[in-house]
Order: structure tokens, then sequence, then C-alpha cells
């Protein structure tokens, strides 16, 4: 029998009692937002209602369990997994065993990847590059990151952090979403939704690419995806060149003010397609195109640096004259620090060596040590390292044996996901720490490990929530960022 229900009309077809509940919620979520927008309900806003609409759901749902200590994120993702033991975890004793195998009772039944399935014998190996220690914080820092070294003082180095997965790709996913399978939010994408941003000209997830050396392993865009949050809570990449953002400059005979002739008319059609389907994803498209107009204008200036004095371009070094470089990227994410956008991720690829080690990791050092450290020092003497978290590391570390044939000038390291360092600076962290303690051949962790989920809960708790009450229902089920595990951990935290 044909059903003659006629969807068009369904918005009419209401009870008393729907009604009643739907009006209800919707005077509360303009009380609610009364209190985030205070100008709302004075008339000085300058955006149209729809737009209020779609960004109350993000500052809605802001609820901070504490007050924070960071504001604002800046992560600098090292994909590939740098080495730990060429850069922060000094261990002689490897040097002094140089070629002897690994011993059964260090190596245990931990897992190797299919790369050194044919490998029979598995020597030890030290580093090539000297470390010294740092006289006020008693850490090790190599001579392939001076500068680094230089902000001992103001960065926690952690050397016990580890991890479940071995292979590239669900390691990175793994430490942006809390899942080693793609489809999950990133971290990017829970603050966005968690915390909304105070700058509504600029995304509240920006992500940043870099490459240190030309032949990488090209990242899955889903680690910056919004899984199955509002898709405005997606990363916006910013490009080197022209076009920071695709798409975003208007087409040849296209002006502003037919653009915002044209995005009136879409928040017509939006409010009319919603009382019929009652789809928030409209919410969320509607929203790009409000952000992407507003974004025509802040986006040009707040990637022009040529207002930036030459102290400061020198103090990041000659790269960040180039664009798209990591040097580049660092001085970006400083600027947008400025500008209040909460979270910013840069990925700089080239950190897998498998051989050739020794030159390949000099390379990756150079393009990264002065910008990081540059960036450290630039937020500190602008006020902003305070409230901003600072956060540096990759997906694992490297084994302390080598990879393929080894020889004095030459050898490899394969993935090591049970101990790996990270540091971080700023935004609540204890400065001038080193935490945690691997043995002898930074191979398994002697005490005060730090799992991912741990990370991801400290990060969290750095920003005022807790990571155990930051949760989003899908399909029936209540998914978190640190999914059902992970501790704040206490001992870093100033």
């Amino acid at each position: 029998m044909k059903n003659s229900f006629d969807i068009q009309n369904a918005n009419y077809l209401k009870t008393r009692r729907e009604f009643i509940r739907t009006t209800s919620k919707g005077l509360g979520a303009m009380a609610l937002g009364s209190m985030f927008f205070p100008d709302m309900v004075h008339g000085k806003s300058m955006v149209s209602g729809s737009q209020m609409n779609s960004m109350a759901e993000s500052e809605i749902s802001r609820a901070l369990h504490h007050a924070p200590k960071a504001k604002r994120v800046i992560y600098l993702f090292q994909s590939g997994g740098p080495s730990q033991i060429e850069l922060f975890d000094y261990k002689p004793e490897l040097t002094k065993r140089w070629g002897e195998e690994i011993p059964d009772s260090v190596r245990g039944d931990q897992r190797i990847t299919g790369m050194l399935a044919a490998q029979s014998s598995f020597p030890l190996v030290g580093s090539k590059f000297d470390f010294k220690k740092h006289p006020e914080t008693g850490g090790y820092f190599s001579s392939l990151v001076p500068h680094i070294s230089s902000i001992a003082s103001d960065i926690c180095v952690v050397n016990s952090m580890y991890t479940e997965a071995i292979n590239h790709e669900p390691a990175i996913v793994f430490l942006q979403t809390g899942s080693q399978q793609v489809g999950r939010p990133c971290i990017g994408s829970w603050m966005s939704y968690g915390l909304g941003s105070p700058n509504k000209n600029l995304p509240a997830f920006i992500v940043l690419l870099s490459r240190g050396k030309p032949d990488t392993q090209n990242l899955n865009m889903q680690i910056w995806n919004n899984g199955f949050l509002p898709s405005h809570h997606q990363g916006v990449r910013f490009r080197s060149g022209v076009d920071p953002v695709l798409y975003l400059s208007n087409p040849d005979g296209i002006d502003m003010q037919s653009r915002r002739r044209e995005l009136d008319y879409l928040e017509k059609l939006e409010k009319e397609q919603k009382s019929v389907w009652g789809d928030p994803e409209m919410d969320s498209k509607l929203n790009q195109y409000e952000l992407a107009y507003r974004m025509q204008t802040s986006v040009p200036e707040v990637t022009d640096i040529s207002n930036e004095p030459d102290c400061i371009l020198d103090m990041y070094g000659p790269d960040v004259r180039k664009p798209g470089s990591y040097a580049a990227n660092c001085l970006l994410a400083r600027r947008l620090a400025e500008k209040d956008v909460p979270f910013i991720q840069l990925y700089h690829m080239g950190w897998d060596q498998h051989g050739n080690l020794p030159s390949d990791i000099q390379r990756l050092a150079k393009s990264s040590d002065q910008a990081s450290a540059a960036l450290v020092k630039d937020l500190k003497q602008r006020g902003l390292l305070e409230d901003t978290l600072v956060v540096w590391g990759g997906e694992f570390g490297r084994t302390s044996f080598s990879q393929g044939q080894l020889t004095h000038d030459n050898y490899g390291r394969d993935h090591h996901p049970r101990c790996f360092t990270m540091w971080m600076a700023g935004g609540g962290i204890k400065p001038g720490t080193v935490y945690g303690k691997t043995d002898d051949f930074s191979y398994n962790i002697v005490n005060n490990g730090v799992h991912v989920h741990d990370f991801q809960a400290t990060l969290l708790h750095l920003l005022g929530v807790d990571h155990e009450k930051l949760i989003f229902k899908h399909q029936g089920r209540r998914y978190r960022l640190t999914d059902v595990h992970g501790h704040v951990v206490k001992d870093i935290l100033a």
C-alpha cells in the first residue's frame, strides 16, 4: 500500500508534547549560549543567526573540569620514529658492547617487524654522536640537537614513552586518535569539539606538513580527521604557496558581495531543509562555508611573514624563508598561537632510518633542531609559553641493535615500540626535568613508563579536561580519546 505521508509537511505534524520538548531545548541552549557569548544578547554580533547556532555546538559543549594550565597546543610530530639513542637517551654501554649480540634476557619475546624476519644476528650498536650532560637538568643531549639542548631548562624530556604499535601507520594513528585503526577522531578534533575556539576567523584545528627529505613515506589524512564527530571539527591543512587553503579564493567573476549573498541564500535553504530532515550535518556544512568566507581575509594576514623582523627570522634559521619548510611552519605556528588557534599540528616527515642512519639523522636533526628551539624561545619572550603546550616526538623509537649489515660508519635501526622519547614545554609542564628511565640498552623501561593513553590523558588534563568525561556517543557506544585507559602523569606537571 502506497504511503501517503508527505515528508514536505512533516514539520507541521508535531504533537504538543514534542513542540514543548524541542522548544525548551532551544531556550536552554540560548541561555547557555548567552553565558559564553554575552554580546549575542546585546546585538553586537557581526555574524548571522545560523552562524551562532553552528558555533554554539562546540562552545556549549565546553565543560572544563578544573582550571586549565594550557589554552592551546602546538604538536611538533616527528613522523617516522626518531632514534632516541642518537638524540636524548644516552647509552654508553651500547658503545662499549658494539657488535655484540643483544642478550636474550634484554630482548625477551618482544615483537620485531617483518623486515627483520630474515636477519639471524642482532648486533648492538651505539650512537656515533657525542653527548653532553646538561648542568642544571642532569639530562643528556646529543650533538645533533645543540639548540634543543639550549632550552633544556624550559622542557621536560620523557625517555620512557611506550606504545603497542610497531608499524608506522597504526602507531601514528594510535598517538593521534587513541586507536590503531582509522576512523576515530584525532586529538585536534576532540579539542575542537570539546573546547571550541576563541577565534572565529580561523579554524580551531590547523595542520602543517613538511619533509625533512624528499623520499619520505606519505601520511594518511585520517590522522587529522574528525572521525564520527561533526565534520567542521576536522583539521584544516595549510599549504605553502599562493593559496594556503585549497578552494578558499573566489573564482573569477565572484566578488565578496556576491559570495555574501550566496551564503545568505544557502542559510535560508539550510533552515528549510533542516526543518524537514533534521540533519545536524547541515549546520556543519554551513559553518564551514561561513568560516571559509571569514578566512578569505584572516588567512592571508596570518601567513604573511613579511612584517617579521630579521632577528626573529634568523632565530628560526635559514630555512624559515622557504615556504613549506619545517622552520617556516614553526614560525607560522607561533603566529597562529598569537591568534588563539587552539590546536596547531605540525608533521615533519623523514625520520625513518632503517639504513644509512648516521648521515640521514644528521639531515633530519639539522632541519628541525633550531626551529623547534626557536619556537619555544619565541613563545617564551612573548609571554605565550606559559599557556601554550608544545609537544615534540614521533610514533615510536628505534632498536638498540643494527638492522642489516653493521659497519663502523654505517648502520640502521628498526622500529621499537617499547621505549622512545618525547619532550614537552610550557602549558603547565614542569620545566627542566627528565622523566623516566630505560635500561642500559634503551630497550626496556626501568621506571616511570608513560603509555600513549597516559600522554593523551595528561594533555587533556593540562587543557582543563578530564579525559574520562570528554565523551561522544556514536552508534550506541560512548567513545573517548583514551578509550578505557590512561592516567594523568602528575609527576611532570608544574
